[in-house]
């Protein structure tokens, strides 16, 4: 049975350092909007609620009022801390009936509402469903149930960060991008921002002029 619309909840991590590019990536503009309202903005076509997680005394854009926000327990703990508190806050959220949520980071601007609900559809019965690209598990375009965080847990405690760990001890489909590009012809939603010229590059895509003081403040490698 595949996730409809409705059941289907958001995470968005944003707690990342951001060293490649400079500068908060969750704060970066795009357009009229930041990074990170952007996403959001995408997600809540298809995910509902979202929540955010930030790392501890991150600065963050001003956000919808039914965003649920939470952060890291612990600093440097990778994706995969980010994935169990989100998990986490949607397991609290009152009237929890959300048993799944696409998991997202936030720079990921040409991300395509329609890719997430195809990832969701592929999850089945399984625990977590992951797009696969060339061999490459997507541990940030992925769906995960809530009953993962008891493993999440488990993995964290014995030092095993990495998401592909997760991905080895629960019931995980694996989504082939083969099966997405119906829903995102160029997979753009797989194109995260590492670098200043990807940045570059997605606003490009876009349509959208950088602006020139913003791209000045960027570190830009030799």
């Amino acid at each position: 049975m595949s996730e409809s619309k409705q059941s289907l909840a958001g995470i968005v991590l944003c707690g990342g350092n951001s060293r490649r590019m400079g500068q908060s990536k969750a704060l970066l503009p795009f357009g009229n909007e930041s990074m990170l309202q952007r996403v959001i903005r995408i997600m809540s076509q298809v995910t509902s609620p979202i929540v955010a997680v930030k790392a501890d005394n991150q600065a963050l854009p001003p956000l919808p009022e039914q965003l649920l926000i939470t952060q890291d327990r612990t600093p440097g703990q990778g994706p995969l801390e980010g994935i169990r508190m989100g998990l986490h806050a949607l397991k609290q959220h009152p009237g929890h009936t959300h048993a799944a949520a696409y998991v997202t980071s936030c720079d990921v601007p040409l991300l395509q509402p329609a890719f997430i609900q195809a990832v969701a559809n592929c999850l089945g019965d399984a625990d977590a469903a992951v797009v696969v690209e060339d061999g490459f598990r997507h541990p940030l375009a992925a769906v995960y149930r809530t009953s993962v965080i008891p493993v999440i847990d488990s993995l964290l405690e014995a030092g095993k960060r990495r998401p592909l760990f997760l991905f080895d001890q629960v019931k995980t489909a694996l989504v082939s991008t083969q099966d997405l590009l119906e829903a995102d012809p160029k997979l753009d939603s797989l194109a995260n921002l590492n670098e200043p010229e990807d940045y570059l590059a997605a606003l490009r895509r876009a349509g959208i002029e950088p602006d020139p003081q913003v791209v000045s403040q960027l570190i830009f490698s030799d």
